[in-house]
């Protein structure tokens, strides 16, 4: 896993996206095992790092779903979840806090 997040994280960073945070959430009561997040720098680079990520990672990683608009890419890879937004709106959503709060899992 971590090697996997190791390379989404060098993929985001060689293409200039900005304050790259992963996540462990494989001990908390969430529905991925990790998260990555990263800024862009606008909307259209928004988008060139999805191409980026796309080639990348595939055919190694499988696309289960990705739901994008200019300002805000998400990538689901099963276990992964990777969110590419612009600055507004990670500010505006600041889903680390949110990440951050979650609990641990019960057994």
């Amino acid at each position: 896993m971590q090697d996997r997040i190791n390379k989404i994280i060098q993929i985001l960073d060689d293409n200039k996206a900005e304050n790259i945070e992963s996540y462990d959430l494989s001990d908390k009561d969430y529905f991925m095992s990790a998260v990555v997040i990263a800024t862009s720098i606008g909307t259209r680079h928004t988008i060139a790092l999805l191409d980026h990520l796309k080639n990348g990672l595939k055919p190694e990683e499988e696309f289960l779903g990705i739901d994008e608009s200019p300002e805000w890419i998400a990538i689901d890879l099963g276990d992964i979840l990777i969110h590419v937004m612009t600055p507004e709106y990670r500010s505006k959503y600041d889903l680390e806090t949110f990440l951050d709060e979650l609990t641990p899992e019960e057994q």
